[in-house]
């Protein structure tokens, strides 16, 4: 075999090694929504009361969120395929075990397992396309990974839906669970033979910072709990777990630090945050998911409550935000070095253009004919999310040095879980609280939809301010970006 011809084996293994993660992603990253619709079907099959209903949604969303960081260190330091194929291995099983699930009990405890598993394959995503590619190449793999993400949060409705109707009858909410072994056993044995052999990092990072993981695990969690559960938990003392969250984050930093000064190993490199393009892109991305993922939620609502629409139906009005996030996503990685965070302040002012569309459209359709006059909103909506998610995963990960990936992706997609918690928690606040009085649905969508722009223009501002800067002191960044990778 010639030299070329290597090349071109390699290089096709690298894009399949590609597709196989990515698949694992969009499975994960689908199970935060397609149960959504399952909800009703769930509630008479088990006899589930609010409470379960809440945790079958929320755990899923918690255990991932707390698993995210602890598993790219953990990637990092024994092998990011080894820690690939354990998650995949443990999402796929307790998709079973929820399937099978006897009692609500037994699927709320499968569903913290399925969110556990799912935050042990998400950083290594990241990480192995760090891994596997190289300038251009990488930016085009960020842009099919946002383009996955994109794409899979907009499609969960509309896949539970025709799961659930393909299987009628009152178990039709098994399927939703049952999709993912087949697709799992398929990963795995593609990932078996794709994904790269590469062995953990070695000297000091060999201890893992078990005081760090609990740390930031309990910050994480007290965080996240009153936000998941803004529902479900009333009254106000849910509240002071924020600043006890804040607290414990606080002193994780402190602990990191200390473990730094020690020599130790850290659970979080402390100098990836000197990173301007990580630490900019990670606040920017939080306050991103805060924004767009809250679109769905209060969207369906609305359309299932308030317009007669069932679950295919609704899963369905949100196509035209999935096929936008494809395009744009595909659009975004291949402009993204080119244009850089311009790129992504052009994508932050399309959403919130085409989510005020929708706004707009909402006040003027007729009855069940709103999923039509949103649509073209959507659309646009989704080309700037495409444009937004995948230039700013490129860009916060650009300067990260490779054996830092796992890390920093868990990292980032811990904002992210933090960010879209937050999200819906003040965005269906606004959208209940408007309903509780009395008010119109349409209104209370509206208003919601409002909150939810304001967040997107926050992260625009961000990101405009991040160019500015730049701008004005173009050496300086430079700089601090080459000292602090040297640190690392």
């Amino acid at each position: 075999m010639t030299t070329d011809q290597a090349g071109a084996v390699a290089d096709d293994r690298r894009w399949k090694a590609l597709a196989v993660c990515l698949t694992a992603a969009f499975m994960t990253l689908l199970d935060t929504s397609i149960v959504n619709v399952a909800l009703p079907s769930v509630e008479h099959g088990l006899h589930a009361d609010e409470a379960d209903l809440s945790w079958v949604m929320s755990g899923y969303a918690l255990a991932f969120g707390l698993c995210l960081v602890p598993a790219g260190r953990l990637g990092d330091m024994r092998g990011r395929r080894q820690t690939f194929l354990t998650g995949l291995a443990l999402f796929t099983l307790a998709s079973a075990a929820c399937g099978l699930s006897s009692g609500a009990a037994w699927l709320v405890l499968f569903r913290l397992v399925q969110g556990a598993s799912a935050g042990l394959i998400a950083p290594q995503t990241s990480a192995l396309i760090q891994q596997m590619f190289q300038g251009p190449e990488r930016a085009r793999a960020f842009g099919m990974m946002g383009s996955t993400i994109g794409v899979s949060t907009a499609v969960g409705p509309l896949a539970g839906g025709l799961l659930i109707q393909a299987a009628g009858g009152p178990d039709g909410w098994r399927s939703v669970f049952y999709v993912n072994l087949p697709i799992g056993a398929a990963v795995f044995c593609a990932a078996l033979r794709l994904l790269p052999r590469t062995p953990g990092s070695p000297g000091k990072r060999e201890c893992f910072d078990l005081t760090g993981v609990l740390l930031l695990g309990s910050g994480v969690l007290a965080l996240m709990l009153p936000l998941v559960q803004n529902q479900q938990w009333h009254g106000r003392l849910k509240w002071v777990l924020l600043p006890v969250g804040v607290g414990l984050l606080a002193a994780f930093w402190a602990w990191e630090r200390h473990q730094e000064l020690r020599g130790r190993a850290p659970l979080i490199d402390l100098g990836l945050f000197r990173l301007r393009s990580f630490s900019l892109g990670a606040l920017l991305s939080l306050v991103y998911f805060a924004g767009f993922t809250t679109l769905f939620f209060v969207y369906t609502l609305f359309l299932q409550n308030s317009r007669g629409y069932g679950p295919l139906a609704a899963g369905l009005s949100s196509m035209p935000f999935a096929l936008g996030a494809a395009v744009g996503a595909a659009a975004g990685g291949r402009l993204v070095l080119r244009f850089g965070r311009g790129l992504v302040m052009a994508g932050l002012g399309t959403v919130a253009v085409g989510m005020l569309g929708v706004v707009t459209a909402v006040q003027f359709a007729p009855g069940r004919a709103v999923a039509w006059g949103v649509a073209l909103p959507l659309l646009v909506a989704g080309i700037g999310s495409g444009l937004t998610i995948s230039p700013n995963t490129t860009l916060t990960l650009s300067r990260v040095p490779v054996g830092r990936g796992g890390a920093a992706g868990g990292v980032l997609q811990t904002g992210q879980r933090i960010g879209s918690a937050a999200g819906i928690a003040v965005v269906g606040s606004v959208y209940f609280a408007h309903l509780a009085h009395g008010g119109n649905p349409a209104t209370a969508l509206q208003l919601g939809l409002l909150t939810s722009v304001a967040i997107i223009l926050l992260a625009l501002l961000l990101a405009y301010a991040d160019l500015r800067e730049r701008r004005a002191h173009p050496e300086g960044g430079r700089r601090t970006e080459a000292a602090a990778r040297q640190g690392s």
